[in-house]
């Protein structure tokens, strides 16, 4: 079976890939990778961000990638989040707490990725967050200067930040997402409402429109998904038949 791709070509040099920070950074309890007994030289150096909607399948492909190319495999913290009852309960009284957190753990695994120096797959990167920031501060639900002050901390951040080689975008529907969560049952998703979803689908078409311009995004309908194997072909094909570069080098997540 083919996999319908939409690839945004913008290669990330693998030079800067490689680049690593002088001194290790401090990694969160959990936030390590899971690793595969043998990484393949596959890509080579290969940094692949997994991007999408709740209940997309992140993590489930994330874990299949991780194991079929043998390389690191980071989960977004889910389990040991202490925001996350707080922000569904009262979500405007937490969405700055929980934007922060969720910035701060990422930017530790992203680091942990490019100290080690060693191919791997995220769940979930770290540029997604500004989706659901920029979400809350439309919707009333986080205070206009706490949302200047989350971009202004992102801004900053990215300056000591490596780019992905290649982001994977699972597209699915809201309604499909909306289906995935109510499947999968966790007590904290269960006030999440479809208009929610319709928007936070708008934003990620936002997001991928704007992210393609820095990093190569390849755009999967995962619904028609098959295996890891196929998955793994698409990315090689995709992300090595490269053959121009736009001149854009910074994602800015107010835009």
């Amino acid at each position: 079976m083919q996999t319908p791709v939409q690839t945004f070509v913008q290669p990330t040099p693998h030079s800067e890939i490689a680049r690593t920070p002088a001194q290790p950074p401090t990694i969160a309890a959990g936030s390590g990778p899971t690793r595969a007994k043998q990484a393949p030289d596959v890509f080579g150096n290969i940094f692949i961000g997994i991007a999408g909607m709740i209940g997309a399948g992140k993590s489930t492909l994330a874990a299949a990638l991780g194991q079929h190319l043998g390389i690191d495999c980071y989960y977004e913290p889910v389990a040991d989040n202490e925001y996350l009852q707080d922000f569904y309960r009262d979500t405007a009284r937490y969405s700055f707490a929980m934007q922060v957190y969720l910035l701060n753990r990422r930017f530790q695994q992203h680091q942990e990725i490019i100290w080690r120096g060693r191919s791997a797959v995220q769940d979930r990167t770290i540029y997604e967050d500004s989706i659901f920031a920029k979400m809350l501060a439309d919707t009333g639900l986080m205070e206009e200067r706490d949302y200047r002050t989350y971009v202004e901390l992102f801004r900053n951040m990215s300056n000591f930040m490596c780019k992905p080689s290649v982001i994977i975008y699972l597209d699915v529907s809201p309604e499909a997402s909306a289906e995935r969560i109510r499947t999968r049952s966790r007590d904290v998703e269960s006030s999440i409402k479809l208009d929610y979803l319709r928007a936070l689908h708008d934003g990620y078409e936002e997001f991928v429109a704007s992210i393609s311009k820095v990093i190569p995004v390849i755009r999967v309908d995962y619904e028609r998904f098959a295996t890891a194997e196929e998955m793994a072909e698409v990315i090689k094909r995709e992300y090595l038949d490269i053959s121009f570069l736009r001149q854009v080098t910074r994602f800015d997540p107010a835009r």
